[in-house]
């Protein structure tokens, strides 16, 4: 396995809307590479959870754990929500724009589609913490980052801190 560099904001790639993952690639050894490199990426960041936008593959797929003890891994190929409800203000973070965090409301529950890592589809409901990580990273896949909930001076001022404290490093 490998740590695969993760793109930040205001990275113009993060904006790229992902194409369908052709289901046929779950079956090669170079895609299953991808999620378990992905994972391991996640992890080490530390996050909860990775698109694989944040990577420099624009494909709809990501992979997320929101466990603290790593137990329950997921992937999510070509994810689709079908249902939602309610709302929750939930304080975010993302590895694409680090140090930062905001409130950010999202859909208290959903339902969510898609394939898992072997081609197999599933059905998920989801609420809570794996609700907000589930439309945070599905909004990746859609070229949309968390910053752009925030006001656009707040979002100025996010990308300003970035660039500083990239030129200082």
């Amino acid at each position: 396995m490998a740590l695969l560099p993760i793109l930040e904001f205001p990275d113009p790639r993060l904006r790229t809307q992902a194409a369908a993952v052709d289901p046929a690639d779950l079956a090669t050894p170079a895609f299953q590479t991808l999620i378990d490199d992905m994972f391991q990426t996640m992890y080490e960041a530390p996050g909860i959870g990775l698109a694989a936008s944040q990577v420099d593959v624009h494909k709809r797929f990501m992979v997320i754990d929101v466990t603290e003890d790593r137990s329950r891994p997921l992937v999510f190929v070509n994810p689709v929500i079908t249902a939602r409800d309610g709302e929750q203000i939930y304080q975010e973070g993302c590895l694409s724009v680090p140090g930062i965090y905001a409130d950010v409301t999202r859909s208290d529950t959903i339902t969510v589609e898609a394939l898992d890592r072997h081609g197999q589809p599933f059905t998920l409901q989801a609420d809570g913490v794996l609700a907000v990580c589930i439309q945070h990273e599905m909004d990746h896949l859609l070229g949309k980052l968390f910053v752009d909930y925030l006001s656009p001076l707040k979002r100025e001022m996010v990308r300003k801190k970035l660039l500083k404290a990239k030129r200082a490093a």
